[in-house]
């Protein structure tokens, strides 16, 4: 039995969901009755636990990106499936955060919004490259491990990638070797974070115990439109930009190919795995949809991996949301940088539940937003992350089986989401 049917199987309060639900009411309860003194006591839990999630954030980049992209191959057949496969990912990707971008904007839930802790200390200081140049020039390290070391997670990234290209164009047999090598070290973060995230319960306990016990229940008001913010955008890519693109590019009519993607999206809804639902999605994609395996075997399992169109628009909106919170006003070259991060980043992150709340530091680092008021915001919207995870992981997924039946149609398969 795959992770994700076992999980499905469950008793309900072993599911991490229910169980992170479980510890806000205790965490709210807790905070409402035990004051200021027990906020103090058990804030070292949502501490804790925000640090193990920024621990595995440079590994799980390296590992993730260089496998998903190495793993790719070459040749001139290969070439062309992967330019056609990466245009779309760009493409979905970008679209998608812009939508979270213009949501963010429009709705500013964040603005007047009061958080326990966000208050104490001078807000950060945010530098931004002064033209395209420099932006361009930055994103390439002179020392990939300096720029891990000192968390320079966008130059890491761009390393990463190149170094990818580099391991799929080598012979067979360094190739081989290499790609066995980040595909182990990638599986091995996969198990390390999604044992750090199966904390989750006590991490909420502490953040919420503490934010609810320094200021009271009237902090979570913020988070509500926060929550529905994100909700509203991914709702829009899922239900309208996402069937366009298979209308005007695939010529394929979306409720059939919504259908014939039934199982996939509950399994991904109920899993928050890209990964743990892949199987499912390939078998919906190959039987359902009437994709060939040549076209699914190269485009799902990258797109489990790089294509993250729900992840990309909720890093923007959170990025954007948290800024609102600290009173930094972003200008508009500063959100640019955080749209190309924030694309940079969703290519990195793990197919696993709740890894982009771990990829959401990586854009704050983008425009220098870090420190403890960072730690306490981020900390807080873990009180609503399972529903908007749930969410977003079925807006990745819809999207690579969007990209599947376009990409095959493209490649003359005419029987793609025939009926």
């Amino acid at each position: 039995m795959s992770e994700g049917a076992a999980a499905a199987a469950a008793p309900w309060y072993r599911r991490l969901h229910w169980q992170i639900f479980a510890a806000m009411a205790i965490g709210a309860a807790a905070g409402a009755i035990g004051g200021p003194e027990l906020a103090e006591r058990v804030a070292w839990l949502g501490t804790l636990f925000v640090r193990l999630l920024k621990m595995v954030i440079v590994p799980l980049v390296l590992t993730s990106v260089i496998s998903g992209v190495a793993s790719i191959g070459g040749g001139r057949d290969v070439g062309r499936l992967f330019g056609k496969t990466f245009a779309y990912y760009l493409s979905t990707s970008t679209i998608a955060i812009l939508i979270g971008l213009s949501f963010t904007n429009l709705i500013r839930p964040g603005v007047g919004a009061q958080l326990a802790g966000v208050e104490a200390g001078p807000l950060p200081e945010i530098q931004t490259p002064a033209s395209v140049v420099d932006l361009l020039l930055g994103m390439v390290p002179t020392n990939p491990l300096q720029a891990a070391a000192s968390g320079d997670i966008l130059g890491l990234i761009v390393f990463s990638i190149l170094l990818g290209v580099a391991v799929g164009r080598l012979a067979d047999g360094p190739r081989v070797h290499l790609l066995g090598v980040f595909e182990a070290g990638f599986q091995a973060m996969m198990v390390l974070t999604g044992g750090i995230i199966r904390l989750a319960p006590l991490g909420v306990f502490g953040l919420i115990a503490n934010a609810v016990g320094s200021s009271g229940l009237a902090s979570f008001q913020a988070l509500g439109w926060y929550a529905l913010t994100v909700l509203s955008g991914l709702a829009v890519h899922l239900l309208l930009v996402l069937p366009l693109l298979l209308l005007l590019v695939g010529g394929i009519r979306p409720w059939v190919h919504f259908r014939n993607m039934a199982e996939p999206l509950a399994m991904a809804f109920s899993t928050s795995s890209s990964a743990a639902t892949l199987p499912v999605t390939i078998r919906a994609v190959e039987q359902r949809a009437g994709v060939s395996n040549r076209i699914s075997s190269f485009v799902l399992p990258m797109g489990a991996t790089v294509n993250m169109d729900g992840t990309a628009l909720y890093e923007c909106a959170g990025v954007l949301f948290i800024a609102q919170v600290l009173g930094v006003d972003l200008s508009f070259s500063q959100q640019m940088v955080v749209v190309l991060t924030a694309l940079l980043a969703s290519i990195g992150t793990a197919a696993i539940p709740s890894a982009g709340l771990v990829m959401i530091f990586i854009v704050l680092q983008s425009v220098d937003l870090r420190g403890p008021q960072v730690d306490v915001v981020v900390g807080a919207m873990l009180a609503v992350d399972r529903p908007l995870d749930m969410a977003r992981t079925a807006v990745n997924v819809f999207s690579d089986t969007c990209g599947a039946a376009i990409i095959a149609r493209s490649e003359g398969e005419a029987g793609v989401d025939a009926a």
